[in-house]
């Protein structure tokens, strides 16, 4: 018996979680966001999942972007935050990649370059992010600048919704608006902005105009604290392991570096192949839910680099060997982060490379 910490990526589960932005926006065009190893489930095989139900795909670098191409996907591929220096304007230019450009410097960096083509650009205004983009007032000076120069192709625009996430918060409201405002001057149609991310996907028609950006419902999980706002949405990931250990321990003994969980009574504990080596939590505490033999018990003690113990008081009859599921269908992993204090975008991104991926197409 090996090791087993698997991550099985559903790719039906991400087809239908598109399925479902694309239902959301009809009149629109989507732009499935990739960045950070498509949130842990596999830059290459989502991307190839997605290619027939997307426009372009998003991404933060170039050492993200460049797979994409070499892998012969065409669609558009925006780098929602541009390019980090000047010298990388020739790669854009030569892989046919969209700049986001949110900064001064960048401009001017596009008005001393000579590309090959020029680079179409989406200009970020910040409405109340507060982090990348130009100022509302400072728009109309950067449009015109940027619509002069050589090196500039196509121009769009962007921003970012910081609290679209909070479905009674007046906030999205409130950004959508003011840049509507910022572009009023300039005639901008809806399919030259792109507004929405998954949240204001699933839960803000004004934002859904021009191209969506999906990220995290692409995986399956919700970007609302309550999972249930959307509870068609699929998981894409099933985190696994298998108990590697069940004994007996007595009244009073401790589990785990520290002994931060005592036995009450004497009752049966495994260990599972799962540790924070693999990316699971280190900090999840006693009660994090998981899946033993389809039954559910709960995490008890520290996380260990290499494992993790469970109560199975709920699975007498649990062996060595059987499967145990981190996250998935049941637990989601938005209910296992909200256990660690954490959101489930952080639970995927920090698999590491040890958990080995699988793919799946339908119930294969």
């Amino acid at each position: 018996m090996s090791r087993l910490a698997r991550a099985t990526i559903h790719l039906d589960a991400l087809r239908h979680n598109m399925a479902m932005a694309r239902a959301a926006a009809p009149d629109g065009r989507t732009m499935a966001v990739l960045k950070a190893n498509a949130y842990g489930h596999g830059l290459l095989p989502v991307a190839h999942a997605l290619s027939d139900l997307t426009d372009a795909f998003a991404v933060s670098c170039l050492e993200e972007a460049l797979p994409l191409r070499e892998a012969g996907l065409e669609q558009r591929i925006v780098l929602l935050e541009g390019f980090f220096d000047a010298d990388e304007i020739g790669v854009f230019a030569a892989r046919r990649l969209d700049a986001v450009i949110h900064q001064p410097w960048q401009i001017e960096a596009l008005a001393a370059a000579a590309p090959s083509q020029p680079i179409d650009c989406w200009l970020k205004v910040d409405t109340g992010m507060g982090r990348l983009g130009f100022s509302p007032d400072e728009t109309d000076a950067a449009v015109e600048r940027l619509r002069a120069l050589p090196a500039v192709g196509e121009l769009r625009w962007m921003t970012h919704l910081a609290r679209a996430d909070e479905p009674d918060a007046s906030a999205t409201a409130t950004q959508v608006e003011t840049l509507e405002q910022a572009l009023a001057t300039d005639a901008v149609s809806d399919d030259q902005t792109s507004i929405a991310n998954s949240a204001g996907t699933l839960h803000w028609p004004m934002a859904r105009a021009g191209w969506i950006r999906p990220g995290i419902m692409l995986y399956g999980a919700s970007p609302f604290a309550d999972a249930a706002i959307h509870d068609r949405l699929q998981p894409a990931m099933t985190l696994e392991a298998r108990l590697v250990s069940v004994k007996t321990l007595p009244a009073g003994h401790g589990v785990g570096y520290g002994a931060r969980f005592v036995c009450p009574e004497a009752m049966p504990v495994g260990v599972v192949s799962m540790g924070y080596g693999d990316g699971y939590p280190r900090h999840a505490p006693d009660g994090t839910p998981v899946v033993v033999n389809g039954r559910r018990t709960a995490l008890i003690g520290k996380v260990s680099m290499d494992m993790l113990a469970v109560d199975l008081r709920p699975v007498p009859d649990a062996r060595v060997g059987d499967p145990v599921v981190l996250w998935g269908a049941d637990p989601l992993a938005t209910e296992v982060a909200g256990y660690c204090g954490t959101i489930s975008y952080e639970l995927f991104c920090r698999l590491t490379p040890r958990v080995q991926r699988v793919y799946r197409q339908g119930d294969g």
